[in-house]
Order: structure tokens, then C-alpha cells, then sequence
């Protein structure tokens, strides 16, 4: 999987064991995560962490600046020839 993600995606954030790729649906999350009062539990289950814990590591692992890029762009450039 992981190397699946990583043709995918450059980003992969490694959190614990897992290696969660960003991609467009973990950028709706997180956006929705921003623009809400959304508690890191719930973050935690939208990313299938196991708890709050995880989802504050994958907060701080994640870019800064991947977090603020709309998932459409990024589904663009994700399917540009490298």
C-alpha cells in the first residue's frame, strides 16, 4: 500500500506504524477539520487513527502548506506526467 500511495502522492506522513499518504480525501478532511470545530476524535476517525493522540501527531507531521492546497488542485497535479 505504501507504495501505492507514494506513486500516488510525494507526501506520506508516517504516524505510529502508519503511513497515511495525502491525497485528496485526506485534504477534505483536514480542510474540514480547519474551517470547523471539528474535535480530534472525530479527525481521528475520519483518518482510521486510533485515537485523539494520533490524529494531534499526524497534525503536526503533516506540511503546513499541503493542508491549505483544495483538492481539486491537488487531484490535478497528482495526474500530471512527472
Amino acid at each position: 500500500m505504501a507504495e501505492e500511495a507514494k506513486a500516488e502522492s510525494e507526501v506520506v506522513v508516517r504516524v505510529g506504524d502508519k503511513e497515511i499518504p495525502v491525497n485528496e480525501e485526506v485534504l477534505e478532511v483536514l480542510q474540514e477539520y480547519l474551517k470547523t470545530a471539528m474535535p480530534l476524535e472525530q479527525l481521528a476517525r475520519k483518518l482510521g487513527l486510533r485515537n485523539w493522540a494520533e490524529a494531534y501527531e499526524f497534525l503536526k507531521a503533516v506540511p503546513a502548506w499541503a493542508m491549505w492546497i483544495p483538492p481539486a488542485f491537488w487531484r490535478i497535479q497528482a495526474k500530471k506526467p512527472p
